[in-house]
């Protein structure tokens, strides 16, 4: 069960890990200065180059647009809310390791979604699911799982979630927790 601060929006923070007194410390920024470059290329998506931007400028991805993308791909339910740890009775905190695995599961996402192009939605992203899922042990039993959590998503109505988000959006997403991942950071859930 996720938070119920989800109106407030969720921000994801490098921090250092592990902690070295009460409170996590911030990552410099500087750690994500070079994010800075993909928002001044000309051919840049304007969401890639506006998340680029906040990451060199911040260190933090306001991750709350990308929750339940982030969920469906990995099969837990908030993950970038850190709820494992929360449940825990634990700081709200992604260690490095975590950090890696949701890198990992985005990357995946994101090379099996080129054959797409750059826009990302919902039916896409079934799509894509679909053909990893099909292509694994226990296909048919997975498959209805992926079946299931579409429908959940779906409002009363039956519509869709009104996903559209640039591919290479998604690979700085990436990109931030695999920084994260291979610097030892964490990330602490702020919302």
């Amino acid at each position: 069960m996720a938070p119920v601060a989800h109106d407030k929006g969720l921000d994801n923070v490098a921090v250092h890990w592990p902690r070295t007194n009460q409170y996590y410390d911030p990552v410099a920024p500087a750690e994500f200065v070079d994010f800075g470059a993909v928002a001044d290329a000309p051919e840049i998506a304007a969401p890639t180059g506006a998340l680029a931007l906040h990451i060199a400028k911040t260190g933090t991805v306001r991750a709350t647009a990308y929750t339940e993308l982030v969920d469906l791909l990995l099969g837990l339910g908030g993950v970038l809310y850190a709820t494992e740890a929360a449940a825990e009775d634990e700081d709200p905190v992604i260690d490095p390791d975590g950090c890696a695995w949701i890198a990992g599961g985005l990357e995946r996402f994101v090379e099996g979604h080129e054959k797409f192009g750059d826009l990302v939605t919902f039916d896409t992203v079934a799509e894509v699911m679909r053909t990893a899922i099909a292509q694994g042990r226990l296909a048919e039993q997975q498959l209805r799982w992926l079946e299931n959590r579409l429908a959940a998503l779906r409002d009363d109505a039956g519509n869709a979630p009104h996903w559209s988000f640039a591919r290479s959006e998604l690979a700085i997403l990436a990109g931030f927790y695999r920084r994260c991942a291979d610097r030892g950071f964490a990330v602490f859930a702020d919302y």
